[in-house]
């Protein structure tokens, strides 16, 4: 135990005697080195922010019955692409075509009732005409007293009853003709609910999900497949309501959803497409972000998106003279004698052409950019050429 105590002990002792020991100096005749320089400025960054989130189609369809029958056969399983309209569970459509046979029945005999009802109509019409002049006949003989009063009154009453006749056959034939509309729209209603027995895709996609089989009983609402769109992704993303004033529709968002062990974080950048309202309960809101690489993704994966937040002023260096050694970050830093000295830097923020650094170098201090590989720690630089 005491061994294992002080070899980091010794370690560190190693280490900072390294550290204070005098940098090498250069040889007397070796030559300058040609290099071009920046300097460590105060730099106006964005401070961004990550969040993670799942990887949903745009459009899904969960695939359900509005009647109630058996089914009698799934088309398809999970995984098999299909276009729109092909057909994907059929039910059994044998009371469905009975109600139809019924209803185009009805129709017929409603057809007949019209037709007939139409005649009754056209028959009462002539009886009215034949009634109104042999009224106005007796009428005129009654002026002259070539009829009697009686003769004047049954021909007034055959008028009102013929008048009468017609009334009812007018009514008998709009009850004749609703009637056969009525049975029309019973004929329709069988023919869409025939449609029902077949259920197919509402838009090309991807069966996701299969519920039911060949013999299972079809109840109006319950899930049978799920459909998505494979073509158009989104990952959807929570964020804060402290978020809230950030983020906005059309803004670009970087994502990152094909990470494995095996395949490194690879962002691109994305459109955020649509922001939900706040909610009162969790006081957070949904981003959904369209995903631009929608071939290598699938539904129900883990993606993170990178969010730009407001700039902040931090001191950076140009992020081509930052130098990765392992898992070390260095710059060429030039000191007053001209020479370049290799320190160690912790970096924050990378930016398009810029690292925030939070420790090794100061404000106003020249660093290398570009630096060769023959650059060493000590040489001697040979101007500023920024």
């Amino acid at each position: 135990m005491k061994l294992n105590a002080f070899v980091p002990s010794l370690v560190a002792a190693a280490f900072a005697a390294g550290c204070a020991a005098t940098p090498p100096r250069p040889k007397v005749d070796a030559p300058p080195v040609d290099v071009s320089l920046g300097r460590a400025e105060i730099a106006d960054l964005p401070s961004p922010f990550e969040a993670g989130g799942v990887v949903r189609a745009r459009s899904t369809a969960v695939i359900a019955s509005r009647v109630m029958a058996p089914i009698t056969d799934v088309l398809v399983r999970p995984g098999d692409r299909v276009r729109r309209g092909a057909p994907l569970v059929r039910l059994d459509a044998r009371e469905i075509s009975a109600t139809g046979a019924r209803a185009t029945a009805a129709l017929n005999a409603a057809r007949q009732s019209a037709g007939a009802a139409e005649s009754d109509t056209r028959a009462a019409e002539a009886g009215l005409r034949i009634a109104r002049l042999t009224h106005d006949r007796i009428a005129a003989l009654h002026a002259k007293r070539s009829a009697t009063p009686q003769e004047l009154d049954q021909a007034t009453a055959s008028l009102s009853a013929a008048e009468a006749q017609l009334g009812g056959s007018v009514a008998r034939a709009a009850a004749a003709t609703a009637a056969r509309d009525e049975a029309q729209a019973s004929v329709q209603g069988a023919q869409i609910a025939a449609s029902y027995a077949v259920l197919s895709a509402p838009f090309d996609g991807l069966v996701t999900e299969r519920s039911v089989d060949p013999g299972t009983m079809a109840t109006p609402g319950a899930p049978l497949l799920t459909l998505e769109d494979s073509a158009t992704f989104r990952l959807e993303v929570r964020l804060d309501e402290a978020r809230a004033a950030q983020v906005a529709v059309g803004q670009t968002a970087d994502v990152s959803v094909s990470e494995t062990t095996a395949r490194p974080a690879t962002w691109s950048p994305a459109r955020i497409v649509e922001v939900a309202r706040l909610d009162a309960v969790s006081h957070g809101f949904v981003v959904k972000i369209e995903v631009p690489d929608a071939a290598h993704v699938r539904s129900g994966q883990f993606g993170r998106a990178r969010f730009q937040g407001p700039a902040r002023r931090t001191l950076t260096v140009p992020a081509s003279a930052a130098v990765r050694r392992g898992q070390l970050t260095f710059v060429f830093a030039v000191d007053a004698d001209g020479l370049a000295r290799l320190r160690p830097i912790s970096t924050g923020t990378i930016a398009a052409d810029r690292v925030e650094v939070l420790a090794g170098v100061h404000e106003g201090d020249r660093v290398v950019t570009n630096p060769p590989a023959s650059l060493s720690d000590g040489a001697r630089i040979a101007g500023d050429r920024r």
